[in-house]
């Protein structure tokens, strides 16, 4: 297997798609982040002073999205249909699973938008918290599944 986003020469380039097909593209990554019940606590309560937690990671998480390619060097610019983030709460182990799902239609794949913006959500949670307890671990950041383009379905 070869590296695509590297010349003959071993520079780094972006990959050219100007001839692939366009094509419905959606990738989901996954990830958690594992805090002390205080924090828990104060997040399914909404008791963090600097507001809803979950509603604001989920705003950053869409963010993040659709920035990618200014964080992420050799990514393209895509037109995102739609980029959706949820969370789950884990109350038996102080912990939040985010979800994000980011769609388009086009030459290349999400993968990257997706974990981008779980990541983003994820630090964001870690940013509204971290007056109260800074302990929080950051975990488990994956693709889950992807579709579309020459490579099919990916299921994790």
């Amino acid at each position: 297997m070869e590296f695509t986003h590297f010349d003959e020469k071993g520079n780094a380039r972006m990959v050219d798609v100007s001839e692939k097909e366009i094509t419905h593209r959606e990738a989901t990554a996954v990830g958690t982040i594992r805090v002390s019940r205080e924090v828990y606590d104060a997040v399914a309560a909404k008791k963090v002073k600097k507001g809803d937690v979950l509603t604001v990671a989920q705003v950053a998480g869409i963010m993040g999205c659709k920035r990618t390619p200014e964080l992420i060097p050799m990514c393209h610019a895509l037109s995102l249909t739609n980029a959706a983030v949820t969370f789950e709460a884990d109350s038996e182990n102080c912990a939040f699973h985010a979800h994000c799902t980011v769609k388009t239609d086009g030459k290349t794949g999400v993968e990257m938008e997706a974990l981008t913006g779980v990541m983003t959500a994820l630090l964001t949670v870690y940013d509204m918290c971290k007056a109260i307890d800074r302990r929080m671990v950051i975990s488990d950041v994956h693709l889950e599944e992807k579709s579309g383009g020459k490579s099919g379905h990916f299921r994790f």
